[in-house]
């Protein structure tokens, strides 16, 4: 590998000849090597819209001559659409700021631009990183601008992933409507109820998860671009924030507007917090349906066995024939995973000393992540599980037979002891409560059949 020899307000630096990146870049990825996890591509691209919206928004004011401009956002066009993809190497643990990325960012559009231009790289002429790419901007304004776009944009695909999953469970809860099953509290039977309505209080929890997610929006929208270093907007032209925001909204078809106070868009975090506590809620509640569907469907021999799950692959390595409820599994997992990000998230926001708050690239990190695998993982759970999910019904109906919460109804005609006294004698027989209660004459066998259809307890 060959090198190239560039300097900084700090010095030389010696870094890979065919590098986009520049002499910071190069200090960060020495100073920060800690994880193998660099800042996600869809913060990247948000950030490279940025630039773009900044450097069209500089030419319209007459601030960076037209074809540095051009060229500055055709580069970042190229970050946009993945074809730099390897020139972001810093580690997700760096400064607080994130200015190590913002400044990744820059040198790689200022690289870019200049050779298309004719020029050299690690030159920074005739477009530099700062001076031009960064102009009207300070990493202080630009990193929060670009997390919320990109955890916008991130809300919006996973809130599409888990209408699959709520539209999967719209349909087994129609399906299943009329299929009478047990219902079952601290793991122990209860009285009847449907299956539909199982799977009707699961597609609920999706319902109101995708609300949760939808209503943090509106706080994601307000953009901090413009508020420079602390939110003063000091070396930001005037109009600069209300066109590059304006072009930002064009460019996505998302209503981003300038946050009506700079000061906390740049100190506070409180947006990503109130995000990701949705998202935890939506990952307890996947979670529960996950695990949830694993119980039904035990077996299928000795368990459950009221559903059946799609057999997708093999099981053991060690038991032919077993087959696991794996897409459940996978997003229990899943759900776990983002429930830590949440946690991370709601402790990055309590980091906001002052004037700005310091755990910026780890609160991109885990927001994004948390959101695109809780997103995906639910949309598989949809696709790949849920539609494909059959009920037994004589499964069922066994079970409610043989439950002894059927002697519920009786209650009412002859008294709650009574009735659990032959609770309690069918359960040392072994006999159905059905069986005893007849067999006690307390009552006609026609109206005991009719107290006891499963059918009649269900409202």
């Amino acid at each position: 590998m060959s090198y190239r020899t560039e300097s900084d307000s700090m010095g030389k630096v010696s870094l890979p000849d065919e590098s986009w990146y520049g002499a910071q870049t190069q200090r960060a990825v020495e100073n920060f090597g800690v994880s193998p996890f660099t800042m996600p591509l869809s913060f990247l691209k948000a950030l490279a819209l940025v630039k773009k919206a900044a450097a069209v928004t500089n030419r319209n004011l007459g601030g960076i001559d037209t074809g540095l401009a051009d060229a500055i956002a055709a580069a970042a066009d190229e970050v946009i659409t993945g074809k730099l993809n390897d020139e972001f190497p810093v580690d997700v643990f760096q400064t607080g700021s994130g200015t190590s990325t913002n400044m990744n960012m820059n040198e790689v559009l200022a690289n870019r631009a200049n050779v298309a231009l004719g020029g050299e790289k690690g030159t920074r002429s005739p477009v530099h990183p700062n001076d031009h790419v960064n102009k009207g901007q300070s990493s202080n304004d630009v990193i929060p601008t670009a997390l919320h776009i990109a955890n916008r944009m991130a809300a919006e695909v996973m809130v599409e992933d888990l209408k699959v999953l709520e539209t999967a469970l719209a349909e087994k809860e129609n399906e299943f409507a009329d299929i009478i099953k047990l219902g079952r509290t601290h793991l122990q039977d209860a009285v009847p109820m449907t299956l539909g309505r199982e799977f009707g209080a699961f597609r609920e929890q999706v319902t109101k998860g995708i609300r949760r997610i939808s209503v943090t929006f509106a706080n994601l929208e307000e953009l901090a671009l413009g508020g420079t270093a602390v939110g003063t907007g000091l070396n930001c032209p005037k109009g600069f924030a209300e066109g590059a925001i304006s072009y930002i909204s064009d460019s996505t078809g998302i209503p981003f507007i300038e946050a009506p106070n700079r000061y906390e868009a740049i100190a506070c975090r409180d947006a990503q917090v109130e995000l990701m506590g949705a998202v935890n809620t939506v990952a307890v509640s996947l979670g529960k349906i996950a695990d949830d569907l694993r119980l039904p469907s035990s077996g299928p021999r000795a368990g459950l066995g009221e559903i059946i799950i799609p057999a997708l692959q093999p099981g053991s390595s060690i038991m032919p024939g077993k087959v696991n409820p794996v897409m459940p599994e996978m997003m229990i997992q899943a759900a776990a995973f983002a429930r830590g990000q949440a946690l991370s998230v709601s402790i990055g926001g309590t980091n906001s000393p002052l004037q700005l708050n310091m755990m910026h690239p780890m609160i991109a990190w885990c927001s994004l992540r948390a959101m695109e695998i809780l997103g995906a993982a639910a949309r598989a759970l949809g696709e790949r599980c849920i539609t494909g999910i059959k009920a037994d019904e004589k499964r069922a109906g066994d079970w409610i037979e043989q439950s002894l919460a059927l002697v519920t109804p009786l209650a009412l005609k002859i008294g709650y002891d009574k009735a659990a006294e032959l609770a309690h004698e069918a359960y040392q027989s072994g006999k159905t409560v059905r069986e005893v209660v007849k067999a006690a004459g307390i009552l006609p066998d026609e109206e005991v059949d009719r107290l006891m259809d499963p059918g009649s307890m269900i409202r």
